[in-house]
């Protein structure tokens, strides 16, 4: 590590309110109804579904997988948490309702006063960024993580875009590599159909951190300089199907795990490859999803990496049942879930009461 980045990681160490203790009577299924982003049907501007992560949750209650009582309340990122990756600079430039409109491709922001820019649309964006780094966290303590949302990727320390205000996938490792003891290489496995640029430059000359990117080629952002930072890089064309993508997923993914072992996995599962997708361009079906996600946790499993994945893009209103059913067969594979049930028979109540965030330890171009 260099003295510079020593010299930050000393600075950075502040108190946060991130990394308190879960029970493990908690599965590491990371949420807050503050995620979803409604105000004044102004969301419906973009074609991002911005209630889709509510809907994940409603799916898996449906299916009696989780409880309000069982999954960890997401905590909001302060300006310290964030400053930990971001300029001042650039948190100052969000107090610019022009700046938040051009951020998130919803023009008319641009007209609303600043303080319900903030209210209304970035914080709920900085409790998902909260939520990403409480579950990197988690996976290291568990084995595996998920994060309802989150996987901003085009965002870095000092430029947002793509409807990405933080950086959530930057921010998670950095907490991790400062605050965690033995936490020294990461690993980006980034399968949004949009080249996760945000991160590639936030890591272009950290050694640390190795970055797989499979995506539509001919999309947004094609950041050339940021393509520097991508060890193993899939470039895909229009309209690639199931059979060509998983049998990608699976080369890459195992080639990019055996090349450098790392000590956690940060996976982007966009669901913007999704056949029909109005931004993503590719033509994978539902099944081929829910099979990517299973090859990916998979790799982890088998060589005793923890995981943790966001669920980043996706832009039809069928994606939240589908990232459901992916969840699901997680479980239903034992790839997820056993691990976070040990403290099982706590009263339902008292399981409520430890999960939420307030009682524990100290106190659209594309996604």
């Amino acid at each position: 590590m260099s003295h510079k980045e020593d010299n930050e990681g000393k600075r950075s160490c502040h108190r946060t309110e991130l990394y308190s203790s879960v029970p493990r009577t908690c599965l590491p299924i990371v949420y807050h109804p503050d995620y979803n982003i409604t105000f004044m049907g102004l969301e419906k501007l973009h074609p991002f579904d911005a209630g889709k992560w509510g809907k994940v949750i409603h799916f898996l209650k449906e299916e009696q997988f989780i409880a309000d009582g069982n999954i960890v309340e997401a905590r909001e990122a302060t300006e310290e948490d964030l400053l930990v990756v971001h300029t001042k600079r650039y948190l100052n430039r969000l107090k610019w309702s022009m700046v938040v409109a051009t951020i998130t491709e919803i023009p008319p922001l641009l007209l609303l006063p600043n303080f319900l820019v903030q209210r209304k649309v970035l914080r709920p964006l900085r409790t998902q960024t909260g939520g990403t780094i409480m579950a990197g966290k988690l996976a290291v303590d568990r084995g595996w993580a998920i994060n309802v949302g989150g996987g901003f990727h085009h965002c870095s320390s000092d430029r947002g875009g793509g409807f990405c205000a933080y950086a959530d996938i930057t921010l998670a490792i950095k907490f991790l590599f400062e605050r965690v003891e033995g936490m020294s290489r990461a690993t980006i496995i980034d399968l949004d159909a949009h080249q996760g640029n945000g991160h590639e430059r936030d890591f272009l000359d950290d050694r640390r951190v190795f970055i797989m990117d499979m995506y539509n080629r001919y999309i947004y952002p094609g950041d050339e300089s940021a393509k520097r930072a991508i060890k193993r890089k899939v470039e895909l064309d229009w309209g690639t199907e199931d059979s060509e993508y998983l049998q990608k997923v699976e080369l890459h993914s195992e080639g990019a795990l055996n090349e450098v072992r790392p000590d956690i996995i940060v996976y982007n599962a966009g669901t913007d490859i999704l056949d029909g997708d109005p931004l993503g361009g590719l033509s994978i079906s539902p099944q081929g999803i829910v099979k990517r996600d299973e090859i990916v946790f998979r790799a982890a499993r088998r060589r005793g990496i923890p995981i943790l994945m966001v669920t980043s893009g996706g832009y039809q209103k069928k994606t939240a049942r589908i990232i459901a059913d992916s969840i699901l067969n997680l479980q239903q594979q034992g790839l997820i879930g056993a691990e976070a049930l040990e403290g099982e028979g706590s009263s339902s109540l008292v399981t409520s009461m430890m999960c939420s965030s307030g009682s524990v330890g100290s106190r659209f171009t594309a996604v």
